[in-house]
């Protein structure tokens, strides 16, 4: 079946079971074309709690449906492709966080939204990449384990005089975005600002003219003077970025999460017209993991 023919079955199929489809900014084009919203996990898990859908097709990757169903637990969430697995959410356990917090009892448990929900259930709050300057600095102890990217726990650190622990996990596709890529860009569009996710290496984020979240890069590209940007993060985003605002450039230094991309049309329509692959939580750990999660909207709402 062609694009085409799978995007019209998939939006007939989504009047039909009252269901939406909510998109991550690292999906496919052809992706974007069946959202009902577009974001960062963290806004469409909330998008998830506000619509009055009772089917939600997350196309994303694992710990991302896992945030819908804790926040929407009244809610059918599927997630089209169980391949669709982030490798950073799963380099850190519920083993090996209890010895951690062993080791530091007075330390909180600050852990990244890119978590599952065990993980979630071990924490005290939850941040994003969008607000973990924020949530370090409201925790009233001094000493803070930080799950599980050490890149956005190192930036942070560099913003606050809280003492952050540091979890050895990262994003393969951050991680590997260079200096030495990024000056390269700068001499190649020497007129373009650089906009830097925070899962990048420190010494990117340094160089950068603005530290983003996805959610940020969008309200940046916006507002800005600039007509021109260099773009470190996943390359989908530049997609996101040029469908709008058209008339600016977007040059990525990012490679691809390839599970992010393992979400096509044909699995949406499979999932959807089966009701197949859905979120199944146990109550009792969706709970404890809601607490770190509402902890962290709270102090959002403050802002």
């Amino acid at each position: 079946m062609a694009n085409k023919e799978l995007i019209e079955k998939i939006r007939k199929l989504k009047k039909e079971k009252n269901a939406v489809c909510l998109v991550h900014n690292y999906q496919t084009p052809d992706i974007y074309e069946i959202a009902d919203y577009i974001g960062d996990s963290l806004d469409l898990s909330q998008a998830a709690a506000r619509t009055d859908a009772d089917i939600i097709v997350f196309c994303g990757v694992d710990f991302m449906a896992e945030s819908a169903k804790i926040l929407s637990p009244e809610k059918k969430v599927l997630h089209p492709n169980r391949q669709a697995m982030c490798p950073m959410a799963h380099m850190v356990t519920p083993i090996a966080l209890r010895e951690k917090k062993k080791q530091y009892p007075d330390a909180e448990v600050a852990c990244y939204v890119n978590t599952t929900t065990d993980i979630k259930a071990e924490s005290d709050i939850c941040t994003t990449s969008a607000n973990a300057v924020d949530i370090v600095n409201s925790v009233k102890k001094d000493h803070i384990i930080f799950v599980p990217d050490r890149n956005l726990g190192q930036y942070a650190q560099s913003q606050t005089s809280k003492k952050i622990i540091l979890w050895d996990g990262y994003c393969y596709v951050h991680d590997k975005i260079s200096l030495e890529s990024a000056k390269r860009a700068k001499a190649l569009y020497p007129n373009a600002e650089l906009i830097a996710h925070p899962e990048c290496r420190l010494e990117v984020l340094n160089r950068a003219d603005a530290v983003c979240s996805t959610s940020q890069m969008l309200t940046y590209a916006k507002k800005s003077h600039a007509k021109e940007f260099i773009v470190a993060t996943e390359e989908g985003m530049v997609k996101r970025l040029e469908r709008e605002f058209p008339l600016k450039k977007f040059h990525a230094i990012g490679g691809i999460c390839t599970q992010m991309k393992e979400i096509t049309l044909h699995n949406v329509c499979e999932s959807l017209e089966k009701e197949q692959f859905e979120i199944e939580l146990d109550e009792n750990l969706r709970k404890k993991a809601k607490i770190a999660l509402d902890r962290m909207l709270e102090i959002r709402k403050k802002k």
